[in-house]
């Protein structure tokens, strides 16, 4: 009896020890707000520390917790919402939005590839980590259509994230970036969820912008995933 058990424990184990050391994160990240105490860092060390001991492999953590992954879904179709109530903001700057997500979708393409290369990544992780600069609901689902895979793009998206929210507000310091729409789109693009919230703490309207750019680059990227995958075939040619 206890051994047919285990499955639905282990289940029910590693599903509430995520989301409890998330829950710790995000208290911790509100008492001292710092890279290293961003919930999207401490989750995952802890995680992979707690498999480690318990000597649980990847694909025995996954099975366990694979509805959170399938959350991803309700919450790619709730980022609507921003899309909705930002409708005003679109229609006023639609053409400097489509510009910079554009440019900026490309950018972190070509970036990666030029560092994949430069790091000598094999195809797996070359195409993994492509979509690593869009919120994670987009680009798993991107990863897989391109061939990566997108467990690991989701780490890839975390480390950037995580990164990038923490370098973004030492370059909005640094950079002439006065406008509240540059701030919010260098934060949105170049560090999606991670620097979003951070774009909400330095301003709501900065946080708007910058979660609107994070869902329409996610948007542009699914949408032009064909593309993607045609050139990479191309260019394996």
């Amino acid at each position: 009896m206890l051994q047919s058990n285990m499955p639905l424990f282990q289940a029910a184990f590693w599903s509430v020890l995520t989301i409890g050391l998330y829950a710790l994160g995000k208290a911790l990240y509100r008492r001292k707000s710092c890279m290293l105490s961003s919930p999207l860092f401490i989750t995952p060390v802890l995680l992979i520390l707690a498999t480690l001991l318990f000597h649980v492999s990847y694909a025995q953590y996954i099975r366990g917790t694979h509805w959170l992954v399938a959350l991803l879904g309700p919450a790619t179709v709730a980022f609507a919402v921003p899309i909705y109530e930002q409708r005003a903001l679109i229609c006023r700057h639609w053409v400097l939005l489509v510009v910079g997500v554009v440019a900026g979708s490309i950018t972190a393409v070509v970036s990666s590839w030029e560092l994949s290369n430069l790091l000598g990544l094999n195809d797996s992780l070359r195409l993994s980590l492509l979509p690593r600069s869009m919120s994670t609901p987009f680009a798993m689902a991107v990863s897989g259509d391109i061939g990566g895979a997108p467990g690991l793009t989701a780490v890839f998206v975390v480390l950037t994230g995580v990164l990038g929210a923490a370098l973004g507000e030492g370059l909005i310091n640094y950079l002439p970036l006065r406008s509240v729409f540059s701030r919010g789109a260098l934060l949105g693009m170049g560090a999606h969820g991670a620097g979003t919230a951070k774009a909400h703490q330095i301003d709501q309207e900065v946080g708007a912008i910058a979660g609107l750019v994070m869902v329409l680059v996610g948007l542009f990227n699914v949408l032009a995933a064909p593309v993607l995958v045609y050139c990479l075939g191309m260019a394996g040619k």
